[in-house]
């Protein structure tokens, strides 16, 4: 089941309502830079008219006519009027009602790099987008994220269910701002938790367009081959594939947070990835062929069982366990000889875990355990113990009406 956008990546916040981002109102002006303010100004499109040299620069908001409201802000913290000036300036970003105030200001008061994808669909009235178009840009824009997560835990070209937890977490932090008219989204990535995501898109979005460039010209794989050593995987071919369906096109810009810098072995300044209608049949192939060609792999699993099932009260049957340690994924479902399950139904009527060995099959995305053997209950501390044991309790009509058979 996949879950929504929101939950891994949380809308900043609108209006004068404080957030966890926005803590206490405004940026403090004595811990904000001049240069990475007027950094984040030019980046949004504000635009710079004179001032005074050496002292302070004039910005007024992006379109803004040349004698309308405009922010002062000082070139240095040695500008003796500085912080009031950064004051100022603050107070009326968080006062504007121009959309690119808001992102300045996030950007002041959580360091992060920039996400920003757009989408070429036709305009609505007014503006306007349909409720479908910016829910499939929301999706697609969260796919993207979670697949530059796996790919920070481990290379892969199809991960399925394995690492998604530690790339769940890893998005936690991550804001996210709509702009009008549902064709573009930002997200900002704090620069603390999130920069190998960012870096790693970054890497990998390139890959996967000079391998899409390289497979139309030659109808060639190979490149798709070797894209998946930068982070190109099947969850990033499917992302991009989601955001350009239904459009004419589909763009993605990266930026560096200006008070952390531009990251080792990256561009300062990138021009947007491009994909079009034009790049499915590619990404389609490749996507197939890495879901194909990712092997199942060897494990020795410890788990609790919380689900047995078998036909009869005799004879084999199948098991599912929440995996404690040996493999990156929650859940596995496991076939069992009749001793194999045996203990496994002993196992759990005493509150133990149980270890098995067997191999992780990638169909049906790694969450299957094939050829399982040596399967032994695991002793575990008393407060463990204890905890399984009322877990037990609280689902023993199921245990007993699964123990025996159906």
């Amino acid at each position: 089941m996949h879950r929504p956008f929101d939950e891994s990546v949380r809308p900043h916040p609108t209006g004068d309502l404080p957030g966890p981002w926005y803590e206490g109102g405004e940026p403090d002006p004595a811990t904000v830079d001049p240069l990475v303010l007027g950094a984040l100004l030019d980046r949004h499109g504000w635009r710079r008219r004179g001032g005074a040299p050496g002292r302070y620069t004039r910005w007024t908001p992006p379109g803004h006519a040349a004698g309308g409201t405009s922010l002062l802000v000082p070139e240095s913290r040695s500008f003796p009027d500085c912080e009031d000036l950064l004051g100022e300036a603050l107070t009326a970003l968080a006062r504007s009602a121009v959309p690119s105030a808001r992102e300045v200001l996030v950007g002041l008061t959580v360091p992060s790099d920039e996400i920003r994808w757009w989408r070429d669909v036709p305009q609505g009235p007014s503006g306007a987008a349909a409720w479908t178009v910016q829910e499939q840009l929301r999706a697609a824009a969260r796919q993207m994220l979670m697949a530059a997560a796996l790919a920070t835990r481990a290379r892969a070209g199809y991960y399925g269910a394995r690492h998604r937890r530690q790339a769940q977490a890893s998005l936690e932090g991550v804001l996210v701002g709509p702009a009008p008219g549902g064709r573009s989204l930002t997200a900002f990535v704090p620069v603390q938790s999130g920069r190998a995501v960012v870096v790693r898109l970054y890497h990998a979005l390139q890959a996967a367009r000079e391998a899409a460039d390289y497979q139309r010209a030659t109808g060639g794989m190979e490149a798709f081959d070797a894209a998946v050593e930068a982070g190109v995987s099947r969850e990033l071919t499917e992302a991009i594939i989601a955001l350009v369906r239904g459009a004419e096109g589909a763009r993605i810009a990266l930026e560096w947070s200006p008070a952390e810098g531009v990251p080792q072995g990256c561009a300062p300044r990138n021009e947007p990835v491009e994909f079009s209608p034009g790049d499915l049949p590619a990404l389609r192939e490749a996507g197939a062929r890495y879901l194909q060609d990712e092997p199942s792999v060897p494990v020795r699993i410890t788990g609790t069982v919380v689900r047995l099932r078998r036909s009869g009260p005799r004879g084999e049957g199948s098991v599912r366990l929440r995996v404690l340690a040996g493999a990156e994924v929650p859940h596995v479902r496991v076939a069992l000889d009749e001793d194999s399950y045996r203990t496994a139904g002993h196992a759990h009527l005493v509150g133990l875990p149980i270890r098995v060995v067997g191999r992780l099959e990638s169909r049906g995305g790694f969450r299957r355990l094939t050829d399982a053997s040596n399967v032994v209950p695991v002793q575990v501390d008393e407060s463990e113990r204890d905890r399984l044991m009322k877990s037990l309790q609280e689902n023993l009509d199921f245990f007993e009406e699964a123990c025996q058979g159906e």
